[in-house]
């Protein structure tokens, strides 16, 4: 007697194809553009002309500011560069000091050893590469020892009238607790911002955040009743639904 031979699913297991599985959502901005218009047009009240705090004396001052203000405050890094751009406020200046001497300038600011060699190495590839001049693009900047994004961009913005936005740890702050930006880097929230922002805010908006970072939506305690744009912010922690007085801050 034959035995019947036993039956073979024909049916193939399907497999996930990589390419069609979703990577999840990135989170929105939690304000319509119209929100967004009137956050800003707020700001550009309360500072019509908002400035940098970091002091300097042209482009290469500045760049030499914001590579020294990396995990430092501006207060500190002004402090320690009133003297020292009083004696090397050039490329070639500042070459010649060589790293030890730099450090007896720059010893009150956190990481001063390693911000030394990049400062004495960018100042040379600026005088070999660049003809001392600081360079325009990002590219090239951030070739330069110690020059990451945010310094190119600050530099971008501040020294040659660019429209950037440099995510340093108050935008990042104020970006993801209120929702304006929200992202998992400060890639993605300049990307953002930058997509974001009305294009005739976009200028300022960088040192707006910062300043509004700073002096209101701090980091360990945001001052609610001190904010413009109170009743606008959608922070989960938010005391106040009370906007602040519009007016030029002092």
């Amino acid at each position: 007697m034959t035995k019947a031979k036993p039956q073979v699913s024909t049916q193939r297991t399907k497999k996930s194809n990589p390419a069609t599985v979703r990577k999840p959502a990135t989170p929105r901005s939690a304000y319509s553009k119209e929100e967004i218009r009137e956050i800003f047009r707020r700001f550009s009240v309360q500072r019509p002309e908002p400035k940098g705090e970091l002091d300097h004396t042209n482009a290469f001052t500045l760049l030499v500011a914001v590579a020294l203000s990396a995990q430092a405050t501006d207060i500190g890094v002004n402090k320690a560069t009133k003297t020292l751009f009083a004696v090397a406020d050039t490329p070639e200046k500042m070459a010649a000091l060589g790293e030890e001497q730099l450090t007896s300038y720059i010893r009150t600011i956190g990481l001063y050893r390693n911000k030394a060699k990049n400062v004495i190495a960018l100042s040379q590839r600026l005088i070999t590469e660049f003809g001392s001049e600081v360079p325009r693009t990002r590219e090239e900047l951030v070739s330069l020892p110690g020059v990451g994004r945010k310094t190119a961009n600050v530099v971008m913005s501040m020294a040659f009238g660019e429209a950037t936005i440099a995510v340093d740890t108050h935008i990042f702050r104020i970006s993801n607790r209120i929702g304006l930006a929200p992202g998992k880097t400060p890639d993605a929230v300049e990307a953002k911002l930058e997509k974001i922002i009305p294009p005739d805010y976009l200028f300022h908006a960088h040192h707006w955040l910062i300043l509004h970072g700073r002096y209101v939506c701090k980091a360990r305690k945001p001052d609610c009743p001190a904010c413009v744009i109170a009743d606008i912010c959608k922070a989960a922690e938010k005391t106040s639904e009370m906007p602040a007085p519009l007016v030029p801050a002092g």
